[in-house]
């Protein structure tokens, strides 16, 4: 039979559990749809990274913004080349 004080703990510990207050995992595309978003959990994680880091949302949130810029590089680069040579 369980103790008072061991059926005390099981409770907390379950309360606990199921009340953590976590945000739910928001995907990279999430992310790069939703720029304020994206934004304010950058700020977040950069604010404290000993503890936010290594979250699913500071995760996905730069992953998205480094795909961003990534993106926007390369179209950069896409443009058509520029015939020096005077032959076509």
């Amino acid at each position: 039979m369980i103790s008072h004080t061991h059926f005390l703990l099981l409770v907390v510990a379950v309360t606990r559990a199921g009340c953590s207050g976590k945000d739910p995992v928001k995907t990279v595309d999430w992310y790069k749809e939703n720029t304020p978003e994206r934004l304010a959990v950058i700020e977040k994680c950069d604010a404290n990274p000993g503890e936010l880091a290594t979250s699913p949302n500071c995760i996905n949130a730069i992953a998205a913004a480094n795909q961003i810029t990534l993106d926007k590089k390369i179209e950069y680069k896409k443009r058509t080349p520029i015939n020096l040579s005077g032959s076509k």
